[in-house]
């Protein structure tokens, strides 16, 4: 099942009888919940007697399954929910198993979990990947540059508002792919021309995110690139006073990854022109980064890359935010 579908047939009061939802985007887990809810429901009070939501890093298997197994009470359906169910226990594995293979049809099983739970360096897939059938999971798939942006100006005409492609890719670069943070500062820019507005462009997302954030951001990005260490810390203390640290990591990350693509285009012979278009960047910045002290050898740039990924994995964690961004940088730039 892919992710359109499900939104499609949960809207329409049909939902899976079960179904897992896994990836980095809190965005379309709550929209796929709010799906479900406005299909399985007509009003609030009716939700409030057919929804019940668990947390997985509170509720036993047991209990999850026992509630999805209750007939409804006043109300069609059930729906039971489980955020970040990544965190069940896996002892409930079997048990969780055994209902998937012949779930309650007047209930709806809802898991979300807001990371990927396939494979990766550190783990094997995660249990649930097994303990569910896999025509009832849903992967989502990671949003970047344009697909950001098409999905951004789409979400938002779900909502009766008008992004133009520029504002589009502004909102983009200055907040990063999280969809939440998207979706919030495009309704403000809405909000700024005027509280019946519903048209976004250039100016009200200028006048809302504001060009001190995009400069403050290149300060550091370029810092980082030209290895200067001093400059680098000093604005990045400055930047965490206001801004995310996951969005500063975002752009930290692209920022590598921008540098890896450029030198991998580079040594296939391609010229800046070319590169400039496939990394969204001006020609210019392109020469800049292909020549700059940023410049390394390919296993070097991919280091720097898996190095985000793992300040990543420790701020999910519960890392200081600081003190891993500070070593980040410190890394980058060494």
């Amino acid at each position: 099942m892919d992710y359109a579908a499900f939104l499609q047939t949960a809207g329409r009061g049909q939902p899976p009888p079960i179904a897992l939802l896994h990836g980095p985007d809190p965005q379309l887990l709550d929209d796929a919940l709010a799906a479900a809810t406005r299909g399985l429901f007509r009003d609030a009070g009716e939700a409030a007697l057919g929804r019940e939501v668990f947390e997985g890093a509170e509720a036993a298997v047991d209990d999850v399954v026992r509630s999805a197994s209750t007939l409804p009470f006043m109300t069609t359906m059930r729906l039971v929910v489980v955020r970040r169910c990544q965190a069940l226990p896996a002892k409930g594995a079997d048990t969780l198993a055994a209902y998937a293979r012949d779930p309650n049809p007047s209930s709806c099983l809802l898991l979300l979990a807001e990371e990927s739970l396939a494979a990766s360096r550190e783990r094997r897939d995660h249990w649930l990947l097994t303990a569910v059938p896999t025509a009832a999971i849903v992967s989502l798939a990671m949003r970047e540059g344009r697909s950001a942006e098409a999905w951004l100006r789409q979400r938002a005409g779900a909502e009766g508002l008008t992004i133009s492609e520029e504002a589009a890719r502004l909102l983009v670069q200055w907040v990063g792919d999280d969809g939440a943070s998207l979706l919030g500062e495009a309704r403000k820019a809405a909000l700024a021309g005027g509280s019946d507005n519903a048209a976004v462009g250039v100016k009200e997302v200028t006048a809302v995110v504001g060009e001190h954030r995009l400069s403050g951001v290149f300060d550091l990005t370029r810092a980082v690139q030209r290895r200067e260490i001093g400059v680098a810390l000093r604005t990045l203390d400055r930047l965490l006073a206001t801004e995310e640290p996951m969005r500063l990591l975002a752009l930290l990350t692209a920022d590598a990854r921008a540098t890896m693509t450029v030198a991998d285009l580079a040594a296939r012979g391609q010229g800046a022109e070319q590169i400039a278009r496939v990394v969204r960047k001006p020609p210019p910045v392109v020469d800049a980064i292909a020549r700059g002290p940023g410049a390394a050898p390919a296993p070097v740039l991919a280091r720097r890359l898996e190095r985000c990924w793992e300040a990543e994995r420790r701020l999910k964690s519960s890392g200081d935010a600081a003190a891993e961004l500070t070593a980040l940088v410190l890394d980058l730039c060494r």
